[in-house]
């Protein structure tokens, strides 16, 4: 439990610091001093995010005996959210590297990540709904639209000469549905002192940032054309 509860403190202080520190980016001129170090700090924080979430996630299903059906449940969505904050995080740093590309993309591990979100969104929606779930039968609907975006993506030629800019917008917005939804969730009830917020609480940050990213891609696809 020693090296769980450091995992743990190191996840909260993570997920903080992305939690603060993501709309600096979003509102400073785009490829600024600030707007690139500011960027790599959100960036760095939801890899460590990512990593602790799938190690306690792990952690509290396979080796942690007093874990009940609930714990089981949130501990899953634990290593969804793991998984979602993960490749969108390397999806919006990954279209920047290969802003000039061409041609179809054909990077093993670039086509390996979103499916793996696909297929993981696509398993947590079938148990989230055997087990009656809510947080897991919807949300991971998110990561099921997600990972076939990527893939769609990847695998074709842009039509558009800053395709990529709007990609990495995208990518960046997405992790931070990961990053507030687990804040709801997890972060929230404890800094109000009750056990769990109404359910319907956790999709708001999805229902908000959802429609953001439909605007902001709208509006520099027309743009750009």
């Amino acid at each position: 439990m020693l090296v769980f509860d450091g995992i743990r403190i190191i996840h909260i202080i993570a997920g903080f610091l992305a939690l603060f520190t993501f709309w600096i980016p979003v509102v400073t001129r785009k490829g600024g001093g600030v707007h690139r170090g500011i960027g790599w700090v959100y960036t760095i924080s939801m890899v460590v995010v990512s990593i602790s979430a799938f190690y306690m996630g792990v952690y509290r299903i396979f080796f942690d005996s007093i874990s009940d059906q609930t714990v089981i449940a949130f501990s899953w969505f634990l290593i969804f959210i793991g998984l979602l904050s993960g490749s969108t995080a390397w999806y919006g740093i990954r279209v920047l590297h290969f802003k000039r590309r061409k041609h179809p993309h054909r990077v093993i591990i670039d086509l390996l990540i979103p499916l793996f979100l696909l297929l993981g969104g696509i398993g947590m929606v079938i148990y989230g709904h055997l087990i009656d779930f809510p947080l897991l039968a919807w949300f991971p609907l998110v990561g099921i639209f997600l990972g076939a975006s990527h893939l769609w993506y990847w695998l074709r030629i842009p039509k558009m000469k800053k395709q990529w800019w709007i990609e990495h917008l995208v990518g960046m917005l997405s992790c931070s549905i990961a990053t507030i939804t687990a804040f709801t969730v997890f972060g929230a009830p404890q800094l109000i002192d009750v056990e769990s917020v109404h359910p319907v609480l956790w999709f708001i940050p999805t229902i908000i940032i959802v429609p953001m990213i439909i605007a902001f891609t709208c509006y520099y696809t027309k743009k750009f054309k």
